[in-house]
């Protein structure tokens, strides 16, 4: 077997880690490697599917590894000894463990601390002992939304924590820390600091919305952590200057290895004051095994020189399949491994500056085009602007603010501090140019929805139609392709068939009941400083879906029920509210109150009218019926409202489903509720580490008596009711909408809080 072939065996031996339901058993593990082993002695056929094979199992063994500090009795305060490796400053930390409960571990324990300042200020290297309260990895899960847990788990982090107690044990900074604090003490008085600390070490925590929200709109985001482009220029300027030097040397003393290793190791040195972030390992991985394969001698073509440096990577590290950023990358490469070959550079008859512009264009031409598929996978949208942006951004970037912040960085060590300062001022410059060339171009986000994914295949498939002359020659085959793309976009709706999702927004409520490529929304989650459900889930998931809001019924006033509600009405204003609040510009929510929407019936069952209640007990309570099936929608109502509701309306209240109130908590869904509703499925809108721990217990068993089937959005994630002229059908995200092993419930069962 050739290492290319290895390497592709290797790929292919990971990919089940993107798609499993659940990782197989050890007992499993053990006979598939036995069965690789024995395979990888006999023909060559067969030692294909053996390396494979072996592949899977050890990515399969490293999953299973990961995951052992996830299981390990999470729920207990901790006393430990931890490193700090990265720390904002405030309230979020990034250590590593290294002792738990006066026991040295064998390997340290990545964790990320939220919610707690420590006692003075810290920078990494230093050592502490710290009370922990330790939890598995857990993320809110929706279709079309950011998946926390994968991308946890390809970090190598399945486990965050909140610290309730810390004292310094070592209060000395590594010399890494150090170095970053003196340089950032050295930027102080500079307005794009964080930026250029980003661009120097990768330290994004400081970064701030506004710039990471212009960079992602102009596409131009991959610019701003240490990514491959910067460790790659690094090695380049290594590898530059060690061929000046040989300049000064005899001509035997002239070598290819020497310019080399001083590339690699220039990028290793830049890759350890990186901190060793995942881009830029994965890059100085692949620069070594780049650089390996030159010092042999090996005329190996592009393609096979990126299948050895993708089989690398993995081998190393198997979990980073599961990372959407090394896709990202490795598509990137191959996207221009492919645009060159198909599509090469032709300049003519023209003058050198002409012809450096036009490879510029062709290259960012190249790259925009043939990322869509991806960047619709993995942001759900595209920058119209990226173009136009990247061709200021990438030579900015590269060849001026990044060379000076380097110069900077290494001045900073001299006595110079009239240099440096100068230095500085010039990184600083430039990134005000820079951003502001960026913030003058025009909105170019485009939202896109799931639709277009098979559609934006098309550069490719017109490339290779184009270069192969297909189009002509197979009109049929190319008719029906494009058809085939096409489809998804003009695909009738399925006739009588609605939907109520209920969304994961952590502690909070949002429901959105959909039918004909419509939807109502019934609460619009929760807000917190910086964000809300609205902004971070609700209008990318319509977005995503394709569907058209066309109102908006608010439960009550609390702000876990509406939270997202400003962000949604800026996004579509002409929307119409109804609520009890008796708010300028909303319909009033009041019992008697019934209305059509497509062929839908809304029946309001709560409060009275004329009541102007506040609180979980003013809750707006409607049932959604279709004529044969009903989901009756309570918000937080609470015992009392519970009792008066059904004295004054109790023959209405029937339903097959019931939204749990007030998040399962024990002051609602009492008996009487229950009994009257007689529905079978009860959906709880609750967060996994709530404060107050809900849903309750009890709350829970009193369901189960009843004959109800409970799910929880903390356990299932999204939860999508389908309702039919056949009946109806509940999905859970984490077993039916996308099952697979990294979304499971990691840590207790039994424990929420």
């Amino acid at each position: 077997m050739t290492i290319p072939a290895t390497a592709l065996c290797i790929i292919l031996g990971m990919m089940p880690l993107l798609i499993l339901p659940a990782l197989p058993s050890v007992g499993w593990l053990v006979a598939a490697t036995a069965a690789a082993l024995i395979a990888l002695r006999g023909p060559l056929p067969l030692r294909y599917v053996g390396a494979t094979l072996l592949a899977g199992c050890w990515g399969v063994f490293i999953a299973h590894q990961s995951l052992e500090p996830a299981n390990d009795n999470t729920w207990r305060n901790q006393q430990v000894e931890a490193v700090i490796l990265a720390t904002d400053g405030a309230t979020t930390h990034t250590v590593n463990i290294i002792k738990r409960e006066g026991r040295w571990l064998p390997g340290a324990i990545p964790v990320t601390l939220y919610g707690s300042y420590l006692p003075e200020p810290a920078c990494p290297g230093q050592r502490w002992a710290m009370s922990v309260a330790l939890r598995p990895v857990h993320g809110q899960l929706n279709e079309g939304g950011f998946d926390n847990q994968r991308h946890a788990l390809s970090q190598g982090r399945t486990l965050t924590g909140r610290m309730l107690h810390a004292s310094v044990l070592d209060a000395s900074c590594s010399l890494r820390g150090g170095y970053i604090a003196s340089v950032s003490s050295a930027l102080a008085r500079y307005e794009w600091r964080d930026v250029i600390l980003a661009l120097g070490f990768g330290e994004r925590l400081n970064v701030s919305d506004e710039v990471k929200t212009l960079m992602r709109d102009t596409g131009t985001a991959h610019l701003m952590a240490i990514s491959g482009l910067h460790i790659a220029l690094a090695g380049g300027i290594g590898w530059g200057g060690a061929r000046l030097l040989q300049r000064g040397l005899p001509a035997r003393r002239i070598g290819h290895r020497f310019p080399l290793i001083a590339g690699l190791v220039l990028s290793a040195l830049y890759t350890w004051l990186a901190g060793g972030n995942p881009p830029a390992l994965r890059t100085f991985i692949a620069l070594t095994i780049c650089g390996a394969i030159s010092l042999s001698g090996r005329q190996w073509s592009g393609w096979q020189r990126w299948l050895c440096c993708i089989g690398g990577i993995l081998l190393i590290d198997p979990l980073t399949a599961l990372s959407q950023s090394l896709w990202l990358s490795a598509l990137a490469v191959a996207a221009l491994l492919f645009w060159y070959q198909w599509v090469p550079f032709r300049p003519g008859a023209c003058c050198r500056p002409v012809r450096i512009l036009y490879g510029m264009l062709h290259l960012q031409a190249g790259i925009t085009l043939l990322l869509i598929p991806l960047q619709i996978a993995i942001f759900h949208g595209i920058s119209l602007t990226s173009l136009l942006a990247n061709l200021i951004a990438v030579p900015g970037i590269t060849f001026v603010s990044v060379p000076l912040i380097l110069g900077g960085m290494v001045l900073h060590l001299l006595p110079l501090p009239a240099a440096e300062q100068g230095i500085w001022w010039l990184a600083d410059s430039s990134l005000e140019l820079l951003f502001s060339a960026l913030g003058s171009l025009p909105t170019g986000w485009l939202d896109v929805d799931e639709r277009w994914q098979w559609l934006a295949f098309a550069p490719w498939c017109a490339i290779v139609l184009w270069r192969l002359k297909l189009a002509a020659a197979l009109p049929g085959v190319t008719a029906s392709l494009l058809c085939a793309a096409l489809f998804p976009l003009f695909r009738p709706a399925e006739q009588g068939r609605w939907t109520v999702h209920m969304l994961d927004v952590g502690h909070g409520l949002a429901m959105v009941i959909e039918r004909n490529g419509r939807a109502i929304l019934y609460d619009t989650g929760n807000s917190w400083a910086g964000g809300d459900s609205g902004k971070q889930t609700i209008i990318p998931w319509l977005h995503w879906h394709h569907l058209q809001p066309e109102g908006i019924i608010l439960s009550h006033e609390h702000l876990d029920h509406r939270g997202g509600l400003d962000s949604i009405l800026t996004t579509w204003p002409m929307l119409p509210v109804r609520s009890p609040l008796g708010w300028a510009g909303h319909l009033p929510c009041e019992r008697g109150q019934a209305w059509r929407w497509q062929e839908l019936s809304f029946t309001v069952h709560w409060p009275l009218p004329g009541q102007r209640r506040t609180g979980n007990n003013g809750s707006c309570v409607v049932t959604v019926d279709d004529g044969q099936h009903s989901m009756l929608l309570t918000g937080d109502i609470e015992a009392d409202a519970e009792l008066a509701m059904l004295k004054h309306h109790w023959q209405f209240m029937r339903a097959d489903i019931i939204q749990v109130p007030h998040h399962g908590s024990r002051t609602s869904s009492t008996a009487a509720l229950l009994g009257q509703v007689d529905g079978s499925a009860a959906l709880a809108s609750v967060a996994r580490y709530n404060a107050w721990r809900l849903p309750s217990e009890k709350v829970i068993e009193r369901y189960l008596r009843r004959g109800y089937r409970w799910s929880d959005t903390a356990h299932a994630g999204q939860i999508s009711v389908n309702f039919s002229a056949h009946g109806w059908q509940i999905a859970r995200y984490r077993e039916h909408i996308l099952p697979r092993w990294y979304h499971q419930w990691f840590g207790v069962s039994a424990v929420s809080g």
